[in-house]
């Protein structure tokens, strides 16, 4: 949330309180993903960094494909016009999320070799860094494992190896902070990691996305 719109809240809480009511009124017979879409248009339309670098990957939770993403934005073109759509164009490229990469978008999911599972069995945690373009977090416990993606839920900010003390996990951006042994947010957030399906097979670590 901007400082505008806290300042706003503070000062008129009644006038903003019916303000976000009629917004919440309004999108009520929408579905999650519609809704997104509809704040990523607005975001581009009022050039919010902060809030698309939000709700775009919001709407990815919320069902969202990064094709549909990107023709919400290109059928807003009347409205938006080209130098906001580029604009946001420019700051998605920043925030280089997998999924909306050029040679990446409408690809399906399938099996990402990791690594040998004899050199993460038994440790706590392991990064691996640009696996099939991804890096990702690796919490073993025995001979169960689990596969996170390093990226934050937030605003998709790639989390660094060196922001892990133990299994405590630190966003450097806006201090989200997370336990790896359970993918919770367990400070400042409120979305754990994102968890990869994952597998052993012959003698090696393999994810699905």
């Amino acid at each position: 949330m901007s400082d505008a719109l806290k300042y706003l809240i503070k000062t008129r809480p009644e006038a903003m309180g019916a303000y976000f009511s009629f917004l919440k009124e309004s999108g009520k017979h929408l579905d999650p993903k519609t809704r997104s879409l509809i704040s990523v248009i607005t975001k581009v339309d009022s050039q919010t960094e902060r809030g698309l670098r939000q709700y775009l990957p919001r709407a990815l939770r919320d069902g969202a494909t990064p094709n549909e993403v990107l023709d919400a934005i290109l059928m807003a073109f009347p409205t938006l016009g080209l130098a906001k759509i580029t604009w946001a164009i420019d700051i998605m490229l920043d925030m280089d999320i997998p999924e909306f990469r050029a040679e990446l978008l409408g690809v399906e999911p399938k099996w990402h070799d990791l690594i040998e599972w004899d050199d993460v069995r038994g440790k706590d945690v392991t990064y691996i860094e640009d696996a099939d373009g991804r890096s990702v977090f690796v919490h073993c416990s025995g001979d169960d494992h689990t596969v996170y993606d390093s990226r934050c839920p937030h605003q998709v900010t790639n989390i660094p190896n060196l922001a892990l003390s133990g299994t405590r996990l630190t966003c450097p951006k806006h201090q989200w902070v997370f336990d790896v042994s359970t993918g919770e947010c367990v400070e400042k957030g409120s979305r754990g990691l994102n968890k990869f399906e994952s597998r052993v097979e012959g003698g090696r670590l393999q994810a699905y996305w």
